[in-house]
């Protein structure tokens, strides 16, 4: 007997396809025999974790053959002193991407739709195709959500809005009037979840705090991770807030011992680290304009970014552009899969980092 497991597989499951993060620096170095490389690819921290996190780590070692605390109690009381919340307000994901896929699980159908921008984050319809819902995919505005024609294409069949505010990959964002208008006007059928996993880096007069909406709105779900800022990618570990009542049913699909003990107890050290915030903060700012006004200077169009990252017009195929960088020591990422095929996302990196891929962007277009 010939086993057919195409057949066997959901048909949302069967047309997608695998996640492809960024590549790792050993896989490069390895493959082209490259020392010093360096990755500015995946938007992560180049200042790492905070020292205070690290420390926190460590005397959760001896404690590996134990199962951690499944409902992370400490965390979360750490995050409701924090943000004024109630404990049971909180959902904790192995990463935000977790909690994206619980509210898909446990709200969307085969009959429903689910709404979010062209130009988002690839998770949105990973998570949709995979319960076999239907993706509306709004046209974006000036690359970022067009928030007037997105309430256009709501309907009795749809569900969920994803939102990312900052925008990834193209570091738009929305002000808070404008969001927070649009968020009022959604019928109460519709969850509307803001996507808030680059909130530490915005210094943005006008970005909104949209966790402060919660008491105002049933249907909306915020989320946050400590991949980013916080330096915690490798533990994987971020979190949703909502109502208590949304928080039940994303509790109920999601898995037990979801979050581990070693990224429960760096996220909560993390969380009170003002110190290390600051400066990844004032870092990434400074990298920000380095670039920038590099790529002004280069002649190269650029969409400005609120997040630790900036998206550049290289004007060809930036696939082609990424695999010239990759030999000379660089790794960056191409966005053709967004739907930007002349596009290259470049995380900000310190000021060594960015003056090499910038020397090397240099040379490549230069040939």
């Amino acid at each position: 007997m010939t086993l057919d497991i195409d057949a066997l597989a959901l048909a949302g499951v069967r047309g997608l396809r695998p996640y492809e993060p960024g590549k790792p620096l050993e896989e490069l170095e390895r493959e082209f025999g490259i020392r010093d490389a360096i990755k500015l690819a995946s938007n992560e921290n180049p200042l790492g974790p905070s020292p205070v996190a690290l420390a926190a780590i460590a005397p959760r070692l001896a404690e590996l053959a134990r199962y951690p605390d499944g409902n992370g109690f400490s965390l979360k009381k750490a995050l409701s002193k924090k943000f004024g919340l109630a404990p049971d307000q909180i959902t904790l994901g192995n990463g935000s991407n977790d909690v994206l896929e619980f509210i898909a699980r446990a709200f969307v159908s085969p009959e429903n739709d689910v709404v979010f921008s062209q130009h988002s984050f690839a998770v949105y319809p990973i998570v949709t195709q995979a319960v076999g819902a239907t993706a509306v995919v709004v046209p974006a505005k000036n690359w970022g959500c067009d928030l007037e024609a997105m309430a256009d294409h709501i309907s009795d069949r749809t569900r969920v809005v994803f939102i990312a505010n900052p925008n990834n990959p193209t570091g738009t964002w929305h002000r808070g009037d404008e969001l927070k208008s649009f968020v009022a006007a959604l019928p109460a059928h519709v969850l509307c979840v803001i996507d808030e996993a680059y909130f530490e880096y915005v210094e943005a007069a006008d970005y909104p705090n949209a966790m402060a909406w919660l008491p105002e709105f049933d249907n909306l779900v915020v989320t946050r991770t400590f991949s980013k800022i916080y330096g915690l990618a490798g533990l994987r570990i971020g979190y949703g807030v909502s109502s208590p009542a949304i928080a039940d049913m994303l509790n109920r699909v999601r898995q037990p011992f979801n979050t581990n003990s070693l990224a429960l107890a760096a996220a909560e050290a993390a969380l009170a680290d003002e110190t290390h915030l600051e400066a990844s903060r004032s870092l990434n700012a400074a990298g920000m304009k380095q670039l920038v006004a590099a790529f002004e200077k280069m002649g190269l169009d650029y969409i400005p970014s609120v997040g630790n990252f900036v998206a550049v017009d290289v004007g060809r195929k930036g696939a082609d552009v990424y695999e010239q960088l990759l030999h000379k020591g660089v790794i960056v990422r191409p966005v053709a899969n967004y739907e930007m095929p002349n596009h290259l996302r470049i995380t900000i990196g310190t000021e060594n980092e960015n003056r090499k891929f910038l020397e090397a962007l240099t040379a490549v277009l230069n040939r």
